[in-house]
């Protein structure tokens, strides 16, 4: 099935989740809960990312060229792939994005396999504040 995509209600949608499961305290939530929201800031962020470059008026690339469309990219390959293929109204709110060496550093989507002990807790906290600047961002137009 051939989804459609809305990065914008996606990146809402991903940082809401994230946020509940950060905040979570019951006991045996955390610290796994914590290490599952970073995950979902990063997407959070990726998506917000994406919206702002649909906004931009960058498009994806054809179905061949997926594999180095940033559309389709992950932190932190989005970024580099990102400033080859910059264009539109946004750009230079992209370029500084891109170009931000602190943003969603040591995220990476194989975190998913990791074990709680290898997501450390500076880590969540500085993709959530990341997360949310993002989708901030994206939404001022």
């Amino acid at each position: 099935m051939a989804y459609r995509r809305d990065f914008s209600n996606s990146a809402k949608r991903h940082l809401r989740a994230a946020d509940e499961l950060h905040g979570l305290s019951s006991g045996g939530s955390q610290p796994g809960c914590k290490a599952v929201a970073g995950y979902l800031f990063g997407l959070s962020g990726e998506l917000a990312v994406k919206a702002m470059m649909r906004d931009s008026g960058m498009k994806p690339l054809t179905g061949d060229c997926r594999r180095d469309d940033p559309f389709f990219a992950h932190f932190p390959e989005l970024k580099s792939r990102l400033l080859d293929t910059l264009a539109g109204r946004r750009s230079g709110e992209l370029r500084k994005i891109a170009e931000a060496a602190a943003l969603f550093q040591n995220w990476d989507t194989d975190m998913r396999y990791a074990p709680t002990a290898d997501i450390a807790p500076a880590w969540v906290e500085a993709w959530k504040t990341s997360a949310h600047d993002l989708v901030t961002r994206m939404d001022a137009l």
